[in-house]
């Protein structure tokens, strides 16, 4: 199956005023990420912007996908409130079937997605993330009265979509919906419903069915061997260099061993030269 990798790098850019570049831990997980998929499941190809294109090549990483495309340029929302649309303008480019990973998410085995779609967990409707429809603020935009505002929220850090028509319909759904926000200071709940929240609501409204691979206990437990996701321990990451440095050394471990062409590579990346 076909895969994304998606780094629309506007966001970051906007908030810090520098040139694109990311942490040592992030570029390791995004070298397992697509090197394990493509063992294992298929093509890869980086979905990405001028600014990213540039700071690929400049790290000598492309060889890591079966492509690299610079589409997401033009994207016309706020960066600032919806830093995750580049997953959404990506995916609008892409045919079924097809699979959208994270960087920061890694499918060490072969999986297979029989449903409309998958995701790796859905999360509840706790209202400081998710809250009802009153509370989005919007300008020449009514929400579809047949979406279902109880379905649990499907948490998309690895998201495969089988279907067409459910996903040229959420993509134009998200899309719409985040056009016409007026908020400007929303950091958080704007986006997940763009992304996470629109997607069952299409689902159901489609009569489309989507299965989970997982739940978010068995993801962050010991147990879940197919999927490592290290979104919640990037922050201690950067708290603690012990922590840091014992994950960046343990995946460069595993890397070296698993796909040795790799070692000059990143032996000659700046933030992972300190590793070697």
């Amino acid at each position: 199956m076909n895969a994304i990798h998606i780094n629309w790098t506007k966001p970051f850019t906007n908030k810090s005023g520098r040139p694109y570049e990311t942490e040592d831990f992030e570029i390791l997980t995004t070298i397992l990420s697509a090197l394990r998929w493509r063992e294992k499941n298929g093509k890869i190809t980086m979905i990405t912007d001028s600014e990213g294109e540039k700071y690929y090549q400049k790290i000598n990483l492309t060889s890591i996908w079966d492509g690299v495309e610079n589409i997401l340029d033009d994207i016309d929302v706020n960066p600032d409130v919806f830093w995750a649309a580049g997953k959404i303008y990506a995916l609008s480019r892409q045919s079924a079937p097809v699979a959208m990973i994270d960087t920061d998410f890694i499918v060490w085995e072969t999986i297979d997605a029989a449903k409309d779609a998958a995701v790796i967990h859905y999360e509840d409707l706790y209202p400081d993330v998710y809250p009802g429809k009153e509370y989005f603020k919007m300008k020449d935009y009514a929400f579809d009265d047949e979406f279902d505002w109880s379905l649990k929220a499907c948490n998309t850090a690895f998201c495969v979509i089988n279907d067409e028509e459910l996903l040229k319909y959420y993509c134009e759904q998200s899309i719409n919906f985040m056009r016409h926000a007026t908020e400007q200071a929303d950091y958080l709940k704007y986006m997940v419903f763009a992304e996470q929240r629109l997607l069952p609501m299409c689902a159901k409204k489609l009569g489309k069915s989507i299965s989970a691979f997982s739940d978010l206990g068995s993801l962050f437990g010991e147990n879940e061997k197919r999927f490592t996701h290290t979104w919640g321990m990037k922050q201690q990451m950067r708290d603690n260099h012990e922590l840091r440095n014992d994950f960046c050394f343990r995946c460069i471990n595993r890397i070296v061993h698993e796909y040795p062409y790799m070692y000059d590579i990143m032996k000659n990346i700046e933030n992972l030269k300190q590793y070697f």
